[in-house]
């Protein structure tokens, strides 16, 4: 009978094995959460009053002002005006698809940048519009082509994250 109780712990334990998470698998679930996170707290902005220079959450921002606050709570830290923070992180597709909540949307004339948002998900994004409008979420898709200039992604990937922290696993055990 102890035999029994054995193989049956042993069959629990390695079912348990099986089905805990995959190496990262938390870690690609935390920074989706991170994701959702800049996505609630841009969100939360929508509807206060837009001030030329403001960086005071609850009251006022410009469009940088608001980007640079969310991220700052993400220990992102970006500097101060669009066009500054418009060459920072990764350069990523004008193409939907590939765009994911948290990336930076960045708008202008010409080869100027002259206003930034954050990508919330499902071709919106929130913004700093203008003095009439305030902080906004407005869809991607009303935006002339001319005035989108692109994207750029200072949150990491899921993907780029867990090959990082693979590969810093991997050179961890090596150096061992």
């Amino acid at each position: 009978m102890v035999l029994g109780l054995a193989a049956a712990t042993h069959a629990q334990d390695s079912a348990a094995a099986y089905s805990s998470p995959k190496p990262f698998e938390a870690f690609s679930r935390t920074i989706l959460n991170g994701r959702d996170s800049v996505v609630r707290l841009a969100r939360s902005q929508v509807g206060l009053r837009y001030r030329l220079g403001a960086t005071s959450p609850g009251k006022a921002f410009d469009c940088s002002g608001l980007v640079q606050w969310v991220m700052s709570l993400f220990d992102v830290r970006l500097p101060r005006t669009a066009a500054q923070q418009a060459r920072l992180g990764i350069e990523i597709p004008k193409d939907t698809t590939q765009i994911l909540p948290g990336d930076l949307l960045f708008f202008g004339r010409g080869k100027r940048v002259t206003h930034i948002g954050i990508y919330v998900g499902e071709g919106k994004y929130v913004h700093a519009s203008n003095r009439r409008k305030g902080i906004i979420e407005s869809q991607l898709s009303q935006a002339r082509q001319t005035w989108w200039r692109g994207v750029r992604r200072v949150l990491p990937a899921e993907a780029d994250s867990v090959r990082r922290a693979d590969s810093v696993a991997v050179s961890d055990r090596s150096g061992s």
